[in-house]
């Protein structure tokens, strides 16, 4: 136990000595992305407010041929602007977020009781515009639904008639678990933040010793390779466990500063949930840990070593994505993966969902049975004469 102490000391030690280090894996890595996704949010949710405050520029083509739904509009909160003279154009060059075009026969089929048609001009690529283009469709559509309901009053039908069926909408979600769907990607930034904080040290005990000519003087010494291995992937996870513990508490303070309120959100980054993070999260930091001391034990120079674990990095994007893009209903089983368990534990507690102590106890007995297997693996690989080989 003192010799694996030893080299735990030593690992910190001289990990702590670089202070660049030390700051781009405990502060700047745990921290930059908190305040990056406080500030998109920020930025994007404010911007999409003021823009629904404001009245909503349309230029419009043909708008003689419509007073009536110019008027309407106008009293909806459009500001009628004159179009340009190509409006495709001018849409495909962003010049303009949509056109509406009237053409020239709308009042002769709007007299006829006939559909009148009009046209939106937009560019669905373009995100910025979309929000735009549902406001005015928005407005299109209350004029006709008002105006089609004046015209069956006038002919003495009832306008309940064109609505045999009422649809009522019965939300079940409620702020907490609207929250856990827009903060879908949080476990995969404190995953992030386990690879940032355990990358440098992974590296710099391995493959940076085998490039120093350091590693062998270690290896020679009359110390079981198992304490060694033991020593430094304790450091590495260490500084791991201590970069994931930034991130939460990043997060925790981010999260107020997010305007939840105008979401009809709730975000409960609490005590509660920072001690099932962590209590879930400690398995896979060993694996992490354990993986990128695997990885980093196959190059022969920090450089390498640093293209490996990039590669690595990856790894956690997988379950990220499936669950994304291929939502499923959880099921017991998801918790006993590793990874997937973790994420699906953790969006369940930012939602506000019940989390079953079995489904605990899976998520951690899953995650720590892959750590022991990894864990071995990496003791086989430094128990081979090779790993002290630096060319």
């Amino acid at each position: 136990m003192n010799n694996i102490f030893t080299v735990f000391w030593k690992e910190v030690r001289e990990n702590l000595r670089d202070r660049r280090t030390v700051i781009n894996t405990l502060l700047t890595g745990p921290l930059m992305a908190p305040l990056m996704f406080a500030l998109i949010i920020n930025a994007s949710i404010s911007r999409e407010l003021a823009k629904a405050d404001k009245p909503l520029p349309v230029p419009v083509a043909g708008a003689e041929h419509a007073p009536n739904l110019i008027a309407a509009l106008k009293r909806s909160g459009a500001q009628i602007k004159d179009a340009p003279a190509d409006p495709e154009r001018a849409v495909r060059d962003q010049d303009a977020d949509l056109v509406l075009r009237i053409p020239a026969d709308y009042a002769k089929s709007w007299s006829a009781g006939e559909p009148a048609q009009v046209e939106i001009i937009f560019d669905e690529s373009q995100r910025d515009a979309q929000g735009s283009v549902a406001r005015l469709r928005g407005m299109l559509n209350a004029y006709s639904q008002a105006n089609g309901a004046l015209r069956l009053v006038a002919r003495g039908v009832s306008p309940s008639v064109m609505r045999p069926v009422v649809v009522a909408d019965r939300d079940q979600s409620t702020a907490q678990t609207r929250g856990g769907g827009l903060f879908g990607m949080l476990p995969y930034f404190f995953i992030l933040g386990v690879f940032i904080g355990g990358m440098a040290l992974a590296i710099d005990t391995t493959a940076g010793e085998r490039e120093r000519q350091s590693l062998e003087p270690l290896l020679v010494n009359p110390v079981r390779r198992g304490a060694l291995l033991a020593g430094k992937l304790g450091a590495t996870t260490a500084f791991a466990f201590t970069s994931l513990l930034l991130s939460i508490v990043a997060f925790s303070i981010a999260g107020h500063f997010l305007p939840t309120d105008k979401l009809g959100i709730s975000l409960q980054l609490g005590v509660h949930f920072a001690l099932c993070t962590l209590a879930v999260m400690l398995p896979l930091v060993v694996v992490l840990g354990c993986l990128q001391t695997l990885a980093a034990a196959f190059a022969k120079s920090f450089r390498e070593a640093q293209t490996y674990l990039s590669l690595l990095m990856f790894v956690p994007v997988v379950p990220t994505l499936m669950l994304s893009l291929f939502p499923v209903k959880t099921q017991d089983w998801m918790y006993a993966v590793p990874l997937m368990g973790q994420h699906v534990t953790i969006l369940r507690l930012l939602r506000g969902d019940a989390i079953l102590p079995s489904q605990f106890a899976m998520c951690i007995a899953g995650t720590t049975a892959a750590a022991i297997v990894v864990a071995l693996v990496t003791a086989w690989v430094y128990r081979s004469e090779r790993l002290a080989i630096s060319a």
